[in-house]
């Protein structure tokens, strides 16, 4: 049955381009994983905060070994990507920012990010967000990405606002836990939307005024 309307992107957008390293500012680079990082993700993956909203574990090594050359693979299929986000000094993996469920055909895809506990509250997720953001829509061509969260995850809900991801509404029972079933806040943004200001969101400085 033929289709009415093209692929937005055709297939190849990122298999034939090398996964691109991305600068986020003069402390943090975006760069694609390898074995050197093994450590950094053991350390993640056994972060209670991480397991909780990522629903997974990695025991030892090899089981991260085997993520970090799965990406890979991923990214040759086209349907997901994964950057390692390193403090620009000493190329250390400080975090995690992704997409996932790339679609060619509607140029989509979701936001993924994790940041280890050791260097978290310095703006390092909403900075690596804004980065990809970037290069998803003015390189890549992407036409809309999406963040979803927990309405349980504050943090997260923080850093998408800080991004620009406007809140978009609530899916009900969405998302399962460790804890069970939980509601979802969806953000998103357009290549069509204005970029946030550098003190964030109109949202977040009104939170900020307030004394609650």
């Amino acid at each position: 049955m033929p289709l009415l309307i093209e692929p937005v992107l055709p297939s190849g957008t990122f298999r034939d381009a090398g996964q691109p390293c991305l600068i986020v500012d003069e402390r943090l680079v975006l760069r694609p994983w390898c074995a050197e990082d093994t450590e950094a993700v053991e350390a993640a993956f056994a972060c209670p905060a991480i397991q909780r909203w990522h629903v997974r574990r990695i025991d030892g090594e090899d089981e991260a070994r085997t993520w970090i050359d799965g990406w890979d693979r991923r990214w040759t299929a086209e349907t997901d990507a994964s950057w390692a986000v390193v403090d620009a000094r000493d190329d250390r993996a400080v975090g995690q920012v992704g997409l996932r469920t790339i679609s060619l055909f509607e140029a989509s895809a979701q936001l993924s990010y994790w940041v280890l506990p050791s260097v978290r509250g310095a703006g390092i997720a909403s900075g690596a967000v804004a980065a990809l953001t970037r290069w998803a829509f003015e390189t890549a061509g992407l036409n809309r990405l999406s963040l979803l969260h927990s309405t349980a995850n504050a943090a997260s809900c923080r850093v998408a606002d800080k991004a620009g991801y406007g809140l978009e509404g609530t899916l009900r029972s969405s998302m399962l836990h460790a804890d069970g079933w939980h509601d979802v806040h969806v953000h998103a943004r357009l290549r069509t939307d204005s970029a946030p200001s550098p003190a964030g969101s109109a949202a977040e400085a009104e939170r900020r005024r307030s004394p609650h």
